[in-house]
């Protein structure tokens, strides 16, 4: 399987339409159907601020992918492009199918009946600036998957949707704020075992050095 790879130029300019353009982003491209590659393809060249590469010598920052059956995403993928971003042209998909393209990287859902030059464009540059679009229909079906999720998996193993404890969470953040074991023992009514017990695994489980950089590990991804 070829995957294309475009590079958005550094123009320099402001698009009236897009805002100013990234400069220099990988674009791979992927259809497991010639004629639907040849079209994406078609549909992108040309564009401002995009130039089309053939082979597979770079990983892409964006993939664009066409697909007339989403549950074929992930083998469509691979893991030659599995941490770029994914901008999907398809139509809408089953709540089965959101979840699958989402661990697939999506984080631009593009309708076929939408898919022009300048809504694909738009769609590369939403997602190599971390601008995530679904339609309405599939962002609610998203979400009630996200609350299903959050009822009845989370909740029952004491799991946030960060993937830590309740208690791993406020260990940390009690840390964070400079607190000892002691005084983290005395404000969650644990006894210091207890807590050094969770500081124990949650730093064994994210292969973490110590308590700091446990803390910093959590700053930095938000976690707490």
């Amino acid at each position: 399987m070829s995957i294309g790879i475009a590079r958005m130029e550094d123009t320099g300019t402001t698009h009236p339409t897009f805002g100013r353009l990234p400069s220099a982003v990988p674009v791979g491209v992927l259809a497991a159907d010639p004629l639907l590659r040849s079209g994406l393809v078609s549909a992108l060249r040309g564009q401002p601020g995009i130039r089309l590469v053939e082979g597979e010598l770079h990983q892409p920052g964006v993939l664009v992918a066409v697909t007339d059956d989403i549950r074929t995403l992930p083998y469509l993928v691979g893991d030659s492009a599995r941490h770029a971003r994914l901008v999907l042209v398809a139509e809408p998909p089953q709540p089965g199918e959101l979840w699958a393209a989402i661990e697939s990287g999506l984080v631009v859902l593009v309708p076929r009946k939408e898919a022009t030059a300048e809504r694909l464009r738009k769609a590369i540059t939403d997602a190599h600036q971390g601008r995530g679009h679904l339609p309405p229909e599939q962002l609610g079906q998203m979400l009630q998957g996200l609350a299903r999720l959050h009822r009845d998996v989370l909740v029952p193993h004491d799991l946030t949707p960060t993937g830590l404890s309740s208690r791993e969470t406020t260990v940390l953040r009690l840390l964070a704020e400079g607190r000892d074991t002691a005084e983290i023992a005395a404000e969650m009514a644990y006894s210091e075992r207890t807590v050094k017990n969770i500081l124990h695994k949650l730093t064994t489980r994210l292969g973490l050095r110590n308590r700091t950089h446990a803390v910093s590990y959590a700053l930095r991804h938000g976690l707490i």
